[in-house]
């Protein structure tokens, strides 16, 4: 038989539902912090996949005007951001135009190239990555090669 005093027992009762509670409050804070962690992670992938596709797209034009090179050096080829796609039938039209529709797979992807007489080729690929980056909206990729 135990001798306990009187009300000990009601005041021990509900002690073990706050510390389920106090317990329940910091599990939650953690998992939404996993939340954002997960969020944040995602943004950061689906950056990495835009710009390693802005590379590809940027070698890719240097591979095609290596093909075309005496094209390439006689600027047939060079193009300025925001430009229109040619519409003419040569090579350098067609490969150009090609390009631009590969680059309008980025969000909101748009691309230049500059070719000077030495064989000095400058690609700049731009795209919109206000998904990834709270600040800044627009992302650039810029590669300067020899052809």
């Amino acid at each position: 038989m135990s001798h306990r005093p009187p009300g000990t027992a009601s005041r021990q009762a509900g002690f073990s539902l706050l510390e389920v509670l106090v317990a329940l409050v910091i599990l939650s804070l953690g998992l939404l912090g996993l939340a954002a962690l997960q969020a944040t992670g995602l943004k950061n992938n689906h950056s990495a996949y835009t710009r390693s596709q802005a590379a590809l797209y940027a070698y890719d034009m240097i591979d095609r005007l290596r093909a075309d090179r005496q094209a390439a050096l006689a600027g047939s080829y060079n193009l300025t951001l925001a430009a229109s796609a040619p519409t003419g039938n040569s090579l350098a039209d067609t490969e150009r135009a090609n390009w631009l529709a590969q680059l309008a797979g980025l969000p909101g992807g748009d691309g230049s190239i500059d070719v000077t007489t030495a064989g000095v080729v400058t690609i700049i690929v731009q795209w919109n990555d206000s998904r990834a980056t709270a600040g800044s909206s627009s992302a650039t990729l810029q590669v300067v090669s020899q052809i």
